[in-house]
């Protein structure tokens, strides 16, 4: 974009009465960049540079900033009900197209009482639907959470951000302690819910909004975190593996005080040129040739 072009969006993003906010996916934690006075007297003065998931996170709350986090990584158009100040909106979020794919995210504010309502509620509809349908690929149908397909969608944009930006970014790995040992004893359907349980309980624990939980395989969970140093990393591991021993979820076979419990391994490394593939690191998570 010149500075021109830059110049005139600025002029039409002020000028519009709608809260609107320009969010960059060519960073790896999606700063704002652009935004209104009316967007500023719902948010604040002091988001531009800020990470949008955290903007969202403190004005909305966590698990709608996941939410919008979630289908910003899917690249989807979606758009979410919410209420600030007393007031209702429709958050409707698009990608900005350009020649390599989006760059950045469009967030409009539409005003639920207004006259457009009718048609806000159809395109929320809409979206919803392809939300729904976008979910059944993306969502491990036990958890709820990312599938390992998607994961590694996931993973391998975010890889190839983090080289464009020589930054790290770090896996945690947690598989839970002789699974099929509590199979054996509960059967199947205690299992699949003792996996929701654990993959929530991860989920709570993450960080940021940023960071991305999906469940692997079998009894298996890995955690994307935009982490400077391992050592942060493996304590921020150690905090999700006492979560899920809170749980207090009864397994009278385990060796750990029978109660369900996860081991994790941990590797952060700085994505660039000579540093490999996101497969590559994944494959090194979990020890595979």
């Amino acid at each position: 974009m010149s500075d021109v072009d830059s110049g005139i969006l600025e002029q039409v993003i002020a000028a519009t009465a709608e809260p609107v906010a320009l969010v960059s996916l060519d960073r790896t934690d999606w700063p704002v960049v652009l935004s209104n006075p009316a967007f500023a007297a719902i948010a604040g003065d002091a988001t531009t540079d800020q990470p949008f998931a955290d903007v969202i996170e403190a004005l909305l709350g966590r698990e709608l900033a996941l939410e919008i986090s979630e289908s910003m990584r899917a690249r989807a158009e979606t758009s979410f009900p919410v209420e600030v100040g007393g007031r209702e909106y429709l958050v409707s979020l698009k990608p900005l197209t350009g020649d390599d794919g989006p760059s950045h995210y469009a967030v409009i504010w539409r005003s639920a009482g207004g006259s457009g309502a009718a048609g806000d509620d159809t395109h929320h509809a809409l979206l919803s639907a392809k939300r729904t349908i976008r979910d059944l690929t993306r969502d491990d149908p036990v958890t709820g959470l990312l599938n390992s397909r998607a994961f590694r969608e996931v993973l391998s944009h975010d890889w190839a951000v983090a080289a464009r930006e020589e930054s790290s970014l770090a896996l945690v790995l947690f598989e839970l302690d002789e699974f099929e040992a509590y199979v054996e004893v509960f059967g199947r359907h205690a299992a699949d819910s003792c996996l929701r349980r654990v993959g929530q309980a991860v989920r709570r624990s993450l960080r940021r909004a940023s960071d991305v939980v999906a469940r692997l395989d079998g009894a298996r969970f890995v955690v994307l975190s935009h982490a400077a140093d391992e050592a942060g990393v493996l304590e921020f591991a150690a905090r999700i593996a006492t979560a899920v021993r809170e749980l207090g979820l009864h397994h009278p076979r385990s060796s750990s005080g029978r109660f369900v419990t996860v081991h994790h391994r941990v590797i952060a490394k700085s994505a660039g040129r000579d540093s490999g593939s996101a497969d590559e690191l994944l494959c090194e998570l979990l020890d595979e040739s």
